[in-house]
């Protein structure tokens, strides 16, 4: 209705607990919450990871009728593009490494995507977890780039009890992988005590859990120490930082990252 606001949760669906978390956040901020369902075919670098994602439309429509969503949204791919497309959003920097690198065109279809649903629900809020936090933040360069009129709301990431980020993704686990992927989380752990500790640089701490990882069975793409304000390499006298990684266990890609705050004292280099 007229002068109410408006929060917006974008979505691919395969609801978990932790999409459910930023539904709850966003009632908390606005009069009228969106839930978008999408799985926007433009941000798969592999058509098989695309055809395979899981969607679980009904299952995900009666819990967000249990959270008393406003609007679930769930557009076909034929409203999404009806045609060829000829224009896209791109974000360069902050889009360039890590999972931009190793997914080449994915945070181009992830802005456009975004920004075209961002048309159709022109909200006041939208609410993004930070465990896929490069995303959030090409999200938020965009926003501000273009003077696009909503507040971005990062939301910490939702985590099992052993640690490990609710993802979709996660129902790829075998049994016997989901018992060993909360070590991704455990190394990011560790190293966020190294980083504190300040007895190593950056680079060997990176190094260590790379090997560690592979020790462990992932296929780590990196394992980054990086400055959180725009995710260049963190050096000597950066207070604000985040680890990010991401790691194949078996035929899933799993992505985390844990924060850091270094505020008292200079880094013993």
């Amino acid at each position: 209705m007229a002068g109410e606001s408006i929060a917006f949760v974008p979505t691919m669906g395969n609801l978990h607990a932790g999409h459910l978390q930023l539904v709850n956040a966003a009632k908390t901020q606005a009069d009228r919450v969106v839930v978008s369902m999408f799985v926007n075919p433009t941000q798969f670098d592999e058509q098989g990871d695309y055809a395979n994602y899981p969607r679980t439309e009904e299952a995900d429509i009666d819990k967000l009728q249990a959270l008393a969503v406003d609007v679930a949204y769930v557009p076909a791919v034929e409203e999404m593009y009806p045609d060829d497309i000829l224009t896209k959003v791109s974000v360069s920097q902050v889009s360039d490494n890590y999972c931009g690198a190793a997914r080449p065109g994915h945070f181009d279809g992830v802005a456009t995507i975004v920004c075209k649903l961002f048309n159709i629900v022109q909200p006041d809020k939208v609410f993004f977890g930070e465990k896929d936090f490069q995303q959030l933040m090409v999200i938020r360069t965009m926003v501000a780039d273009l003077n696009v009129p909503v507040e971005v709301v990062a939301v910490p990431t939702f985590r099992e009890l052993d640690g490990l980020a609710m993802s979709s993704r996660n129902t790829y686990l075998s049994e016997a992988e989901r018992q060993q992927a909360v070590q991704l989380y455990q190394a990011l752990c560790q190293a966020k005590q190294a980083v504190l500790e300040q007895h190593k640089r950056f680079i060997e701490i990176e190094r260590y859990y790379l090997q560690l990882l592979t020790g462990q069975g992932f296929e780590p793409d990196y394992f980054s120490i990086c400055r959180r304000h725009d995710l260049q390499a963190a050096t000597d006298g950066d207070k604000q930082l985040i680890i990010l990684v991401a790691a194949r266990l078996g035929k899933t890609r799993l992505i985390d990252n844990i924060q850091i705050d270094l505020t008292v004292g200079p880094l013993n280099y």
